[in-house]
């Protein structure tokens, strides 16, 4: 099926985990529509592979009207999306009662009314043996410490593409929902410094995923047509627990928690 893709569409291309399935889609010779809020110099060079036509779109994905109008822009420069992937998004962490009702409101609206807005957007472009794939987290799939904005955006993600998967599918169209564990972009990078402790305690459980392995699993999963992409052994092991054992994936959690917020003298 990927030898038949010639074009994809994907937000969050100017970096992380966009930027370098950008990259590997270039490589593949594929027409590129590429949408995020801001697009550097950088982003811009790396995406431009030689025999690949690039259409850069800077967008903020909140904004559904924009959104649409750039898609639609997109698809009249490299023609419609074969694969439509929304690797958008931000995280904001910090315990509950920290946390702002404005900064709660902002990941939602990014991750989840974002992930909608490309959903909506793409969706009347695509024909059958079309894929969607929709980025959402491990964080869509099991809870954490601090994480109130960020779980509730990702586990609205999984929810939005499962009811997608099922009114697509028999249009030919199928979706597939991606729930890494942590991965080296700038975006963790940015969480690690100020983040809480116990926040960066619980995620080791989960492990971490090197960006090129979880680049190439997203991709390997689209192109099968899978439903759901857990990329890292340590991260599908905690889906696992927390779906078949959830009372020993709650007794772990609250041990790691206990442990932490003890050596913190809280």
């Amino acid at each position: 099926m990927a030898d038949a893709w010639s074009t994809a569409f994907l937000t969050g291309g100017g970096s992380g985990i966009g930027l370098r399935l950008g990259e590997l889609l270039a490589r593949r010779k594929l027409q590129l529509a590429v949408f995020d809020l801001k697009l550097n110099d950088e982003a811009r060079r790396k995406l431009g592979s030689p025999g690949t036509r690039v259409s850069f779109h800077e967008v903020d994905v909140r904004d559904a009207e924009a959104l649409d109008a750039a898609v639609r822009a997109a698809v009249a420069e490299v023609g419609p999306p074969q694969l439509a992937i929304n690797c958008a998004g931000v995280q904001r962490t910090a315990p509950f009662d920290q946390l702002s009702a404005e900064t709660f409101d902002f990941v939602i609206d990014v991750n989840l009314r974002g992930s909608r807005n490309f959903a909506a957007a793409v969706l009347p472009h695509l024909a059958p043996g079309g894929r969607l794939v929709l980025v959402s987290s491990l964080a869509g799939l099991v809870g954490n410490f601090g994480y109130a904005a960020y779980n509730a955006s990702k586990f609205g993600v999984v929810g939005l593409a499962s009811a997608l998967r099922i009114e697509y599918r028999p249009r030919g169209i199928l979706v597939t929902v991606v729930c890494p564990p942590e991965i080296e972009t700038p975006m963790v990078v940015a969480e690690r410094q100020q983040a809480h402790p116990v926040t960066m305690a619980t995620k080791q459980f989960a492990g971490v995923v090197e960006l090129d392995a979880a680049c190439n699993d997203i991709l390997r999963g689209a192109e099968r047509g899978e439903w759901m992409v857990i990329t890292g052994g340590r991260a599908r092991l905690t889906r696992h627990l927390a779906r078949l054992f959830p009372g020993l994936m709650n007794r772990i959690t609250d041990r790691m928690v206990a442990d932490e917020l003890r050596k913190l003298g809280t």
